[in-house]
């Protein structure tokens, strides 16, 4: 199997700089930091990202990234986050936001995988897209979570006008079904974009 594409989305302004190795170092650098810590066989398909801050206020580190899934629709790559300090790396649909300013505070989203990340700076969101919801991570940390949307994949078809479009299937139905969330609330809108269903969940 043809290793996946490596994803690269700046789109938002940071204060890091980083490059993705093809293989860890064999001479580590002073700073080196694990996701998740609790991980086992690390080794093992891992994500290898070195990270320079831009005002060089502490040397580079390398972040080892535990792999999700060897799967081409589980994403891997970077991206710039809505806090210009911190860094979203996916290994393989596992999704870590990371603290360039300080490596040992990040987080590791509770989708596996995540199928799909979508920039939104208009929003200030990053858009993190699950077999069944979406997650906004925004710049102070989560901003919500949207009801379910789909039994078996969500696809985003449109974001204009603080809305975002898409479809998902209904395992009732067997039918593809439509939806629209507020941009800024992540629950669902009727006809009626004032009058809002879902709930966060």
């Amino acid at each position: 199997m043809t290793a996946p594409e490596r994803i690269l989305d700046f789109s938002f302004a940071h204060r890091w700089g980083a490059e993705i190795l093809p293989a860890r170092p064999a001479i580590l650098p002073a700073r080196h930091f694990v996701y998740p810590r609790e991980v086992e066989e690390i080794d093992r398909g891992a994500l290898e990202v070195l990270v320079r801050r831009e005002d060089e206020s502490a040397p580079p580190f390398l972040a080892t990234c535990a792999l999700g899934f060897r799967d081409p629709a589980a994403p891997t790559g970077l991206w710039s986050a809505p806090h210009p300090d911190w860094l979203c790396a996916v290994s393989g649909g596992y999704a870590y936001l990371i603290d360039t300013t300080a490596p040992e505070r990040f987080a590791m989203l509770a989708y596996r995988p995540v199928l799909e990340v979508r920039a939104v700076p208009g929003a200030g969101l990053l858009l993190f897209v699950g077999h069944w919801s979406i997650l906004a991570w925004g710049r102070d940390g989560q901003a919500w979570e949207s009801a379910r949307l789909s039994d078996e994949g969500v696809t985003i078809t449109g974001i204009e006008d603080g809305a975002l479009r898409g479809t998902g299937w209904a395992m009732r139905t067997d039918k593809e079904t439509t939806f629209v969330l507020d941009l800024r609330t992540g629950q669902t809108m009727g006809d009626d974009p004032a009058a809002k269903v879902g709930q966060p969940g």
